[in-house]
């Protein structure tokens, strides 16, 4: 099976940049190049855009008052969740009352964050998300030192806390997005084929937080299934059987709640084109201290930095980014930009492999490439 061989080969290589024809080496500088070009461009101006139609757009609501904005809605449920409300009853009356829909049934976060945040706190909370950035940081040190060498390793390690660098905002502890990216991140890091628990513990409780680690989840389950480790895709397989599950116990939450006039979603077809995410990352990220003109191609360049690691690692954390900045180019509208936190922090580590990537393209391109013996991580 192609993808089966495609997975197997990739997972054994060590630098594969190294590895590729004069010419693809070649065309792939050419694009690279074109594309930090176009980023530079395209990503200032999907800002001004924005800036423009906020604008122009209404200042308030149906009912006159302000648009209180996503991260502070969903903290006002859970100020009721942790006033004694039940979930549904708190979150299904904010989002009316503020008009937000309430439907399809996914339009209401599942309840995990909200019900976590009430039991410990929202300081205990944050501080749990900063530890998750401190352990993501060890665990990518830790996993990779040996392969990338102490220096890349620690400077990847840096900028994983980075890339993490939300958890320091005010309302962090409401953000779903946040901490399944976080929980994600650590999945990926603490991933071991004969010690699997702790990574499915990790994407079980990003699965939790929010749907929008299925994705995530599903590309596992293709990796196991093409690596033919058939013990690990019925686990993988078993979690996705339970997360179902609870999006179902969720629809029937929501569904109880429902009342007829409640507002539906306008739908998620942005098609705002790949400028969004690179924006995005932006935004939510270390790089927002810098200027958009140079923080869009920035936002770009982890991909290669990850495309040049090989091994399974590599190929799974440059898969699910370049998946997820394709599902938010098409699907996402502008406002849903805090959706990039999903591959946050441990994308940003790619940083620290851009030196390798690009002496491994050069020396591609000049035929200095040497064989290098092909290990497995």
């Amino acid at each position: 099976m192609l993808t089966s061989d495609f997975v197997a080969r990739w997972a054994m290589l060590d630098r594969p940049l190294r590895r590729l024809p004069y010419r693809a080496a070649m065309a792939v500088m050419v694009l690279l190049m074109v594309a930090l070009a176009w980023s530079s461009v395209a990503v200032p101006g999907m800002a001004s855009d924005e800036l423009k139609a906020a604008a122009a757009a209404p200042q308030s609501g149906a009912d006159g008052e302000p648009p209180i904005g996503d991260f502070a809605l969903y903290e006002l449920i859970h100020e009721r969740v942790d006033a004694g409300e039940s979930y549904y009853s708190a979150a299904m009356d904010a989002q009316r009352s503020h008009n937000y829909p309430t439907r399809p049934f996914v339009t209401v976060r599942l309840p995990s964050l909200a019900l976590v945040s009430a039991a410990i706190g929202p300081a205990m909370l944050k501080n749990l998300e900063l530890l998750l950035v401190l352990g993501v940081a060890g665990a990518f040190f830790l996993a990779l030192r040996e392969r990338l060498g102490l220096r890349t390793g620690a400077a990847g390690a840096v900028l994983v806390m980075l890339g993490g660098a939300g958890v320091m905002a005010e309302q962090a502890p409401f953000i779903h997005e946040l901490a399944a990216g976080l929980l994600l991140s650590l999945a990926l890091v603490l991933y071991r084929p004969d010690r699997l628990w702790p990574s499915l513990l990790a994407a079980a409780l990003a699965l939790a937080v929010r749907e929008l680690a299925l994705p995530f989840v599903l590309l596992w389950l293709v990796f196991a299934l093409a690596q033919r480790r058939m013990r690990e895709a019925a686990m993988v397989a078993g979690l996705i059987g339970l997360f179902a599950l609870g999006l179902v116990l969720h629809a029937l939450g929501v569904a109880a709640g429902a009342l007829p006039g409640d507002a539906a979603s306008p739908g998620w077809h942005g098609l705002q084109g790949p400028a969004l995410p690179l924006l995005a990352m932006a935004r939510m990220s270390g790089l927002t201290l810098l200027p958009l003109w140079l923080a869009g191609p920035l936002a770009f360049l982890p991909l290669l930095g990850w495309a040049s690691l090989g091994t399974r690692t590599g190929l799974f954390v440059l898969l699910w980014s370049l998946g997820f900045f394709l599902a938010m180019a098409l699907f996402a509208r502008p406002e849903n930009f805090y959706w990039v936190l999903m591959v946050l922090p441990l994308y940003f580590a790619g940083f620290a492999l851009l030196p390798m990537a690009l002496g491994d393209l050069l020396a591609a391109a000049t035929g200095r490439a040497g064989s290098g013996a092909e290990r497995q991580t």
